[in-house]
């Protein structure tokens, strides 16, 4: 696994921590494998420590609680991550338009959210005054169909329908941009409808569509249930080294507050890190919020997610350069944006030294 800055996670234990930080990172694993076998450390892509705030600061946070993929926020709160720099979270459960999530942030409704980039980029071309300040984790988007499909691989959906949630979703833009990349025209070549969540495997099943896509936890469960495997995911190739959900926050914290703005990022990195290396405990921990689902089955779902990847600074504008561009390809932005001048605008380092 390769990244293209200087914060990457390769030289994360260069940095030092201090205080309560060194005694709960001294406390767990100082590295663990992946699903793809690659030995990771378990702290998050800043080095150096950063001093708690000074006073108590209350922030909001919006997230969506029916999605394992933002798993470190709630794990920030109950680990503590938070309260070690002083920081007091309210949440807002938030699972509408992405526009007005990005209105909640950009009229500080809410000081910050995780969000898929591939929900966010385009939205974020409207001008909302909320900028992207890491690439939290990797991995988390299925294309599956039944276990006795003739579809073995994205070539092979070249004439067939797939069944999406929304017409606009990360899955239907990171699956066409797949489809793109293997020479098959995701427009011509493949059709697409819309289903409930819960109605996908049914449509799949009745043969309406020969393919779905999802996340998780709704995509692991579907596939026990159903017995579905996948053809594709962004767990797989180069895209499994690429920020899958970031995090973003509102515009005038950046601004006006950016001890503000780098103690809530570095929290949440400190969970993300935290709950990679610790799948079973996070996996309890984020089981109240998806009652359905077993608590073994959540830290399996961890394990396969790409905790493990966080970027900043460089790396992650190039991640977010590459999202652009693969968007340009598929129609969602314009032949003529500049991808390179985009992302400089929705990006923010915070931690440039």
């Amino acid at each position: 696994m390769t990244f293209g800055s200087s914060f990457s996670r390769r030289r994360l234990l260069g940095g030092l921590l201090s205080g309560a930080g060194a005694a709960a990172l001294a406390s767990r694993p100082l590295y663990a494998q992946d699903a793809m076998g690659h030995t990771e450390p378990c702290a998050a892509a800043i080095t150096g420590a950063i001093k708690p705030l000074a006073t108590p600061r209350r922030l909001t946070i919006a997230w969506n609680e029916n999605s394992v993929c933002t798993i470190a926020v709630p794990v920030a709160k109950e680990k503590g991550f938070f309260a070690r720099h002083n920081i007091e979270v309210d949440y807002v459960n938030f699972g509408g338009a992405t526009d007005q999530l990005l209105e909640a942030l950009a009229t500080g409704k809410a000081d910050g959210a995780p969000g898929m980039a591939l929900r966010w980029l385009k939205p974020l071309q409207q001008g909302f005054d909320v900028k992207l300040v890491a690439g939290l984790h990797a991995g988390c988007l299925y294309l599956m169909t039944t276990h006795d499909s003739a579809i073995r691989s994205l070539t092979d959906l070249k004439g067939k329908t797939v069944g999406v949630t929304d017409m606009g979703g990360p899955d239907r833009n990171f699956f066409s941009i797949r489809l793109k990349e293997v020479g098959v025209d995701p427009e011509t070549d493949v059709s697409w409808r819309a289903f409930p969540p819960d109605l996908l495997p049914l449509a799949l099943q009745r043969g309406e569509v020969q393919a779905i896509s999802d996340a998780d936890p709704v995509s692991w469960m579907q596939k026990k249930q159903f017995n579905l495997r996948d053809i594709d995911s962004n767990m797989t190739g180069t895209w499994a080294h690429t920020a899958c959900c970031v995090i973003g926050l509102r515009g005038s914290l950046v601004r006006d507050e950016p001890d503000v703005a780098r103690a809530v990022t570095r929290a949440i990195m400190d969970a993300g890190a935290w709950l990679a290396c610790n799948p079973d405990e996070a996996g309890r921990i984020f089981q109240p919020f998806a009652p359905k689902v077993p608590a073994k089955d959540l830290a399996e779902m961890i394990r396969i997610q790409g905790h493990h990847h966080q970027t900043l600074a460089g790396s992650f504008r190039d991640e977010i350069v590459r999202y652009a561009e693969a968007l340009k390809g598929i129609g969602v932005f314009r032949p003529s944006l500049d991808t390179t001048r985009y992302a400089a605008r929705v990006t923010q380092d915070l931690f440039a030294s």
